[in-house]
């Protein structure tokens, strides 16, 4: 396949905020992990609820919603198209809600980012891998999260956690899509350990919380909720 033109711009972290994004297949606990962490910052670290911010992909604004029912919950869509699709969300969640979060020195937690559309179009759908991730960092200007948690589970344990009935159209896809989907995701996290770690999602909702927790202890130590302040480093004493 001939490369997309250019280099595009480099990955980076946000300066300002926290962004940490959740990865895995569908029904790996994602959303109850996220939820769990929300409710550990405000409860016990004090976070001031304002500013932390849950959000997914697609879905997270009026259009995201719109292109995660055409993706999700319509008919056959072009692989191309699919990915293309997954980008135009991407691009705008980022500028309109992600960014400006981040630069107000905001926490987010984010359920999906530019990992499940490499994994998902790259490898599920066989596209180049590495194309698809050039149209995403393209698509939001190269930003990527200081920390990813990947909820790792076979399909086999992801087929018991599912409803029949309430598959979309990604999840009715077949174990096979599903086992190169949890393969490129590996493959990331190998690539990538800095940013990445993989948590063994077979365990219970609290085994699971306290390993995300311990992943994150050294960003959540550095969090400094203003924007004058890097999360990666901790702010410097008065």
């Amino acid at each position: 396949m001939t490369p997309l033109s250019g280099r595009g711009p480099s990955p980076h972290p946000p300066r300002h905020g926290l962004f940490l994004s959740f990865e895995g297949g569908d029904s790996a606990g994602k959303s109850t992990q996220i939820a769990l962490l929300r409710e550990h910052l405000i409860s016990q670290r004090h976070v001031a609820e304002e500013l932390v911010l849950t959000t997914r992909e697609p879905g997270g604004t009026e259009l995201g919603s719109r292109i995660r029912d055409l993706v999700l919950h319509g008919g056959h869509v072009d692989p191309r198209a699919e990915a293309l699709l997954y980008a135009a969300d991407r691009a705008h969640h980022v500028a309109t809600v992600v960014a400006p979060h981040l630069d107000r020195g905001g926490l987010v937690l984010a359920d999906r980012y530019i990992d499940s559309s490499v994994a998902y179009q790259g490898a599920g759908r066989e596209l180049d891998a590495a194309q698809v991730r050039t149209l995403s960092l393209w698509a939001t200007g190269g930003l990527m999260p200081h920390r990813t948690i990947l909820l790792d589970l076979p399909p086999e344990a992801l087929d018991e956690r599912r409803s029949i009935d309430s598959l979309d159209r990604l999840e009715r896809a077949g174990r096979e899509f599903h086992r190169a989907v949890r393969r490129q995701f590996l493959q990331l996290a190998e690539d990538d350990p800095e940013r990445f770690v993989v948590i063994d999602a077979s365990g219970s909702r609290k085994d699971v919380h306290a390993a995300v927790l311990a992943a994150i202890a050294t960003e959540l130590e550095a969090f400094d909720p203003s924007p004058e302040s890097s999360p990666q480093s901790p702010a410097a004493p008065e």
